[in-house]
């Protein structure tokens, strides 16, 4: 039977530089898929709760989803899965781009890595029988861009990069995994990946292959994605003429842009930082993920001013939530600059935008010195002193070394007082979709396997009205309205939690959802590549036996209902002025409902016997 996936992964012991090839069991698949879905499972079935993330045993995970390199619809998701340096539990980053389809070129469908090198070390795959463990002193102690252009010229001018910076190195608790160099950066960036790969002197993973999947069913398979790419081209035509960043304008009328903190409404500056501005003054063209009909990817590039020389990705939404309006920063070259340093040290920007307004707000009450903050000006829009941050996160100096440790750790440092400015859920960081605009997303940030994740909801896709077929709460509502309706959230964001837990174990980005794909699509695509009889109510169940597999990680990890909370300044302080104006989610509402859906006890927050059962988790 021909397989679109490889059927192996490969085993590495960094102790005793040993290489083994594993199979992939088909039945598992069937069950979990590939990506985190897999991960999760070899993960569960080895889990030593009171093995500490940097312990050498304590192994990193990374998957290709199971169309990852196929020419799917953006087939090219790879997840990065290990205990999280940052929350210490499930811990997982997905990265596109296209490192994973080379993976699987190369003949792998995953590496799991165990172990810590004596010395710096990177990993060459070169196609099926050849990997190998070289030597990297001479690559430590250099950043993302130098490393990335450095290893094509060792290895094969054509080959994919994943590295990590001086964050990495330095175990900053959030420091991500980069590829693509300057010119297409793209991240594995949440949980403190990085930090994983620093702490196993492992710098970096270089693949490059000739293999190609194969199909089965070639002709109905190409009819299909053809078919579906031109669907998702309309849908998603905004985010391909400005990218994530063309929403910033929508989110600031809506109350979904984070302000000052998440303390204000509304922000009239925020259209200067926007996608529309990106492309008026600072835009280059266009980049595309491997197989992407989209091309969300904006390159700019600064050639006059203070930040002449800026130059590669563009800022994403989040980036600009983080760098501008949660810091109120409105000067958007300063932001692209941000995120130019922050993709060379290997800086996850949403955590690292939280931690910098904590510090923020922390010195405007008086909770840090000035000693304390290195004489910096930490005031509200300064992005001078917030590029000094940056420098000081990743190498761990002065300030730094606080503010490399995340907001909760932060908050736990300066004692009561900061608790109130720590923004996160498990110990990770906010990202910028506030659940007071789209209340839907409170119990959904609340439940998150990886702590506070937009990703694992997108309940705001509805909010925004696009009505994803066969997962839509609300058909035909008024959504401007809905969104700000605590009933039936909870349920609601249950929904959205299973079908956003299939995108990465298949391989593919989440936003092939602005084509209104949804779980009869994603299994026509399977159906047509791998010859499955899969239909929708298969995805949405497969999403929620993966979603249920990390919470039961997690639990491992002492996880209970308790823990599903969000910061308090989101569910008491509402927002004064703008689209959100006086709104709050009904958490006690919203967590009943969500447990009652789940299946989930509402006092441990556990899966109960009944639901395991039915979902083959018992």
């Amino acid at each position: 039977m021909p397989y679109v996936y490889s059927g192996q992964y490969l085993h590495i012991d960094l102790d005793t530089a040993a290489v083994a090839v594993h199979p992939i069991d088909e039945a598992t698949v069937r069950r979990f898929l590939l990506g985190s879905g897999y991960a999760a499972k070899l993960f569960h079935d080895t889990l030593n709760p009171h093995m500490a993330w940097d312990d050498p045993a304590s192994p990193l995970l990374i998957f290709n989803g199971l169309l990852s390199g196929a020419f799917a619809p953006t087939g090219c998701r790879s997840a990065w899965c290990a205990r999280s340096p940052l929350t210490g539990i499930w811990g997982e980053s997905n990265m596109g781009g296209h490192w994973g389809a080379e993976l699987r070129f190369a003949g792998y469908d995953g590496l799991v890595i165990t172990g810590r090198a004596a010395r710096p070390v990177y990993l060459w795959i070169d196609g099926p029988g050849r990997v190998e463990l070289r030597a990297a002193d001479h690559l430590w102690g250099h950043n993302h861009y130098r490393v990335f252009d450095q290893l094509r010229v060792e290895t094969d001018p054509k080959a994919q990069v994943a590295c990590i910076g001086l964050a990495g190195e330095n175990l900053v608790r959030y420091a991500g995994v980069m590829q693509g160099g300057i010119a297409h950066a793209r991240t594995a960036g949440r949980t403190g990946m990085g930090a994983v790969l620093g702490s196993k002197n492992l710098k970096a993973i270089v693949v490059r292959g000739q293999e190609r999947p194969d199909y089965f069913d070639p002709k109905g398979f190409r009819a299909v994605v053809k078919a579906r790419n031109a669907q998702i081209k309309d849908g998603a035509y905004g985010l391909s003429m400005l990218g994530t960043a063309g929403s910033v304008p929508n989110a600031e009328r809506m109350g979904d842009f984070p302000l000052r903190n998440w303390q204000d409404g509304s922000w009239p500056l925020a259209t200067q930082i926007s996608g529309q501005r990106i492309a008026e003054t600072i835009f280059a063209k266009h980049t595309f993920c491997f197989a992407c009909p989209i091309g969300c990817g904006k390159t700019v590039q600064i050639d006059a001013g203070p930040y002449a020389g800026t130059q590669g990705h563009g800022p994403e939404y989040e980036t600009l939530g983080g760098f501008g309006g949660l810091l109120l920063n409105a000067d958007l070259d300063s932001i692209a600059h941000l995120n130019m340093l922050c993709n060379d040290y290997g800086i996850d920007t949403i955590s690292a935008s939280g931690c910098i307004a904590f510090a923020m707000e922390a010195a405007e009450l008086g909770l840090l010195s000035s000693d304390a903050v290195d004489g910096l000006d930490l005031t509200w829009g300064n992005a001078e002193a917030v590029i000094a941050c940056i420098h000081r996160i990743g190498r761990r100096e002065g300030l730094g070394d606080l503010l490399a440790e995340g907001v909760r750790r932060m908050a736990q440092r300066l004692g009561p007082a900061a608790e109130p400015l720590a923004s996160h859920v498990k110990g990770l960081e906010m990202p910028y979709h506030d659940p007071r605009a789209f209340v839907s997303m409170a119990p959904g940030y609340a439940t998150a396997n990886r702590g506070a994740c937009h990703m694992e909801t997108m309940t705001y896709y509805e909010g925004y009205g696009i009505e994803i077929p066969g997962v839509v709460f609300r058909p035909g509502a008024n959504h401007q309205q809905a969104r700000l309706e605590s009933q039936g959230g909870g349920a609601m964001a249950a929904r959205y939690q299973d079908f956003q837990s299939v995108f990465n174990p298949l391989g593919l980005c989440k936003f092939i959802e602005r084509g209104l794909i949804g779980p009869a699509e994603l299994a026509e695509l399977v159906n047509r590549a791998l010859g499955w009889g899969w239909t929708g109510e298969d995805v949405m169940l497969t999403g929620e036996r993966i979603f249920n597999l990390k919470r039961l990680i997690n639990g491992a990890y002492g996880v209970t209902a308790a823990d599903d909370v969000l910061p308090e300044r989101l569910t008491t302080l509402p927002r004064p002025s703008g689209g959100a104006a006086g709104v709050l989610p009904d958490m006690t509402l919203m967590m009943g409902e969500y447990y009652a859906a789940r299946g989930w006890n509402p006092v441990t927050g556990a899966p109960c016997p009944e639901r395991l059962a039915r979902l083959e988790l018992a």
